[in-house]
């Protein structure tokens, strides 16, 4: 079974911001994989899917970005998934928009979700694919710019980045490595 989880914050005022990057780029795999069931429990909205046999769960968390961890360690807890199963989709204000990186592990980097995630998974060993969102405009804190909407242009080249690469889990499902992934999809 493999965990896909998108990182974001709940509610109409949060939809197509730069801090839920994540949440955005799952709906392009769900959109892409489809899926058989969808169920809201143990703090977030899975959608059940199958690709190439593999039962894969597409996770939005329900518990805002800051508290990520709680729902990220009790789904693979529940579901039984191992660390090597999960890969957590998020924003990344080092990379322009349009620059997306997957990546084997690393800090939280000042990403309060994936600070969350590290703390409640008590590693920093898990998978991810960061999805550039820019810097701060001049004269912007940090908070609000995370929490702006994208602008029409820089939201259609999220969601063309994201389908560049979506044919990941496609791979992941036959058993590439993760190491594969990055070498054959980051550029």
């Amino acid at each position: 079974m493999k965990l896909i989880v998108g990182l974001g914050n709940y509610g109409l005022q949060y939809e197509i911001t730069r801090h839920n990057a994540g949440w955005i780029a799952l709906d392009q795999l769900i959109n892409k994989y489809g899926f058989i069931q969808q169920r809201t429990e143990l703090n977030s909205i899975i959608y059940f899917s199958t690709v190439n046999n593999e039962k894969v769960l597409f996770v939005k968390p329900q518990t805002y970005m800051n508290n990520s961890g709680i729902a990220v360690q009790a789904i693979m807890h529940y579901y039984k998934i191992g660390i090597k199963d999960l890969i957590i989709l998020h924003d990344e204000k080092d990379f322009p928009v349009g620059k997306n990186q997957f990546k084997k592990s690393g800090s939280a980097g000042g990403h309060n979700g994936i600070k969350s995630i590290i703390q409640y998974l008590g590693t920093q060993e898990f998978n991810r694919y960061r999805i550039g969102i820019g810097q701060p405009e001049q004269g912007w804190k940090i908070v609000d710019w995370v929490l702006s909407k994208f602008r029409p242009e820089e939201f259609e080249n999220i969601i063309m980045s994201t389908n560049e690469v979506s044919n990941f889990v496609n791979d992941w499902t036959l058993d590439m490595s993760f190491s594969n992934i990055m070498n054959k999809y980051n550029k």
